[in-house]
C-alpha cells in the first residue's frame, strides 16, 4: 500500500476535555498497560539480584552479563518481525501467545537449576516481550482513535512504562531481600498470570485486511543485525570496545542492517516500507526517541554510582531517590496528555527534549558533600518528568497518520526505537565514568556529554518536524 508522505500544513489544535472511557475500554486499557509493565519491570527487576543469583547458581561475575543480556538480545531483536507478522496473521493471537511463553519461562527462571536453564528462561522471556509489545502497542492504538482517547491511552502507557523500570529497581532490592532472587522471577510470572485469561474475552482481533507474503530476507537480515548490534552493545557495557567479539558483531550488525535496507528498496513487499521512513513524523520521532531514552538511562546508570560510591548511600536510600523520581513521572503521565491536546504531539516532544536536557545539565553541580543528593533527587525527577513527556509525544508523533493495517510495523519501530535507544546508551557514555580514574569527574564528563546530546536532539527535531503532519 502506497503511503503519502506528502506534510501538509498543521492546523491549531483546541483545548480538548479529558475523553471518557468506557467501562469495557478502561478494562482493555488495564490489560494492554499491565502486559507493557510487566515487561518494563522485566528490564530492572532482577538487576540489583545479579550478586546473590550469581552465588545461588554458580555463575562468574563476568557470567552475570548474560542474566541482562539473554533477555535484551531477543527482546530487541525480534520486535520488528513479531510486530509485521502481528499485522499479517492476528495482533490478538500473538499478543496472546507472548503473554503465554512469558509466564511459562518466567516460571522456569523461577526454578532454574542452573545458569544453562536460567539463562533459557530469561531468552524466553525476551522472546515472548518480543512479541508482547508492539503487538499490545499496536492494539491500543487502533483500539483508541486517533485524538483525545488514544493520547490519554498513550499517556497511561508511557506513564506504566516509565514506572516499571523504577518499581523494578525498588521492587528487586526488597524481593531479593526478603525472598530471595527467585521472588523477582516469580513476581513476574504471577503478573502474566494475572492478566492472561482477561485478556481474551477483552480484546479484538486485528490485523490487515489482505496478507501480502512475509518479506523473508528482510525478516533475517534486520532480525540478525538487530542481534549483533544489541550483542556487541551490551558486551561493550562490561568489557569495553576492545574485544574481538564485539569489534565484529559491531561490524556485522551494521553491514546486515546496511544489507536489510537495500532488500526493503527492492521488495515488493518490504517489512519496513522505506515510504514509511521517509515521513517526517517516523524518521524524526524516532529520532526523538532513540535520544530520550540512550541518554536518560545513561543518567540513572551514573547517578547510581555517584550516589553509591560517591554519597555512600545504601542500596535502600538509592531505591528512594528513583522512587521520587517515579512517582514525578506517574504524575507526569497525567498531565502529558493535556498539554499534548494544547500544543500538539511536536511542540510538547520539542519542549520536552529541551527540558529533560536543561535539567540534567543541573546535575553539572553535583560534588562530594551529601546535601548533592538534594540536588539529584530534583533534578533526576524533574528530568524524568520531561523524559515521560517526551516517551509519550513521540509515540504519538511517530503513529499519527499511520493507516490501521500499518500500526503493528510502526509500534514495532517505536519498541525497537526503545530497546536500541535502553541498550545505546550506557555503553557509549557510560563507560567514561566507569573507566575514569575519577569517579566524579567522569560523572560530571558523562552529564555535559548527556545534556549537548539532549539539546542538540531537540533542535534538530524541531527542524525536521517544523512541516510535519496533522496533529503533531
Amino acid at each position: 500500500m502506497a503511503i503519502d508522505t506528502t506534510t501538509p500544513t498543521t492546523p491549531t489544535r483546541e483545548p480538548l476535555d479529558t475523553p471518557r472511557l468506557s467501562p469495557r475500554d478502561k478494562l482493555v486499557l488495564f490489560v494492554l498497560c499491565a502486559a507493557q509493565f510487566m515487561v518494563a519491570l522485566d528490564f530492572s527487576v532482577l538487576n540489583v539480584a545479579l550478586p546473590a543469583l550469581g552465588t545461588d547458581l554458580g555463575m562468574s561475575r563476568s557470567a552475570l552479563q548474560w542474566a541482562v543480556t539473554a533477555f535484551a538480545l531477543p527482546s530487541g531483536g525480534f520486535l520488528l518481525l513479531f510486530g509485521r507478522i502481528g499485522d499479517l496473521y492476528g495482533r490478538r493471537r500473538l499478543f496472546l501467545t507472548g503473554l503465554a511463553l512469558f509466564g511459562a519461562a518466567s516460571l522456569l527462571a523461577t526454578l532454574a537449576w542452573d545458569p544453562a536453564s536460567f539463562l533459557a528462561g530469561r531468552a524466553l522471556q525476551g522472546l515472548a516481550a518480543a512479541a508482547i509489545v508492539p503487538t499490545g502497542m499496536s492494539l491500543l492504538t487502533t483500539t483508541f482513535p486517533e485524538g483525545p482517547a488514544r493520547d490519554r491511552a498513550l499517556g497511561i502507557s508511557g506513564t506504566l512504562l516509565s514506572l516499571g523500570f523504577t518499581v523494578g529497581m525498588v521492587a528487586g532490592g526488597l524481593l531479593t531481600d526478603a525472598l530471595g532472587w527467585r521472588s523477582t522471577m516469580a513476581l513476574l510470572a504471577v503478573f502474566a498470570l494475572l492478566v492472561l485469561p482477561l485478556a481474551p474475552g477483552l480484546l479484538p482481533e486485528s490485523r490487515t485486511p489482505h496478507r501480502p507474503r512475509l518479506d523473508v530476507p528482510g525478516a533475517i537480515t534486520v532480525t540478525t543485525g538487530l542481534l549483533s548490534l544489541i550483542y556487541a552493545l551490551s558486551t561493550a557495557a562490561d568489557h569495553g570496545f576492545g574485544r574481538t567479539d564485539v569489534i565484529t558483531t559491531l561490524i556485522a550488525g551494521l553491514l546486515l542492517l546496511t544489507a536489510f535496507t537495500v532488500i526493503e528498496s527492492r521488495s515488493a513487499a518490504p517489512l519496513v516500507s522505506l515510504a514509511m521512513l521517509r515521513r517526517r513524523t517516523v524518521a524524526w520521532g524516532n529520532v526523538a526517541g532513540l535520544v530520550t531514552f540512550s541518554m536518560m538511562s545513561t543518567v540513572i546508570f551514573v547517578l547510581t554510582l555517584y550516589l553509591q560510591e560517591i554519597l555512600h548511600l545504601s542500596a535502600f536510600e538509592t531505591g528512594l531517590v528513583f522512587g521520587f523520581q517515579g512517582a514525578l513521572s506517574a504524575l507526569a503521565g497525567t498531565l502529558a496528555p493535556k498539554v499534548i491536546g494544547r500544543f500538539g504531539a511536536r511542540r510538547t516532544l520539542v519542549g520536552s527534549l529541551t527540558g529533560q536536557g536543561a535539567l540534567v545539565a543541573v546535575l553539572l553541580l553535583l560534588g562530594s558533600d551529601s546535601w548533592s543528593v538534594w540536588i539529584a533527587t530534583a533534578a533526576v525527577s524533574l528530568a524524568s518528568m520531561c523524559h515521560l513527556g517526551a516517551i509519550i509525544s513521540y509515540g504519538l508523533t511517530v503513529t499519527s497518520g499511520v493507516p490501521d493495517e500499518e500500526q503493528g510495523l510502526a509500534t514495532g519501530l517505536v519498541t525497537s526505537t526503545q530497546q536500541v535507544g535502553l541498550t545505546v546508551g550506557i555503553p557509549l557514555l557510560g563507560v567514561l565514568a566507569t573507566t575514569s580514574p575519577d569517579l566524579l569527574s567522569g560523572v560530571h564528563t558523562v552529564i555535559a556529554l548527556d545534556a549537548v546530546i539532549v539539546l542538540a536532539a531537540a533542535v534538530l527535531v524541531a527542524l525536521g518536524l517544523r512541516r510535519g503532519q496533522s496533529r503533531v
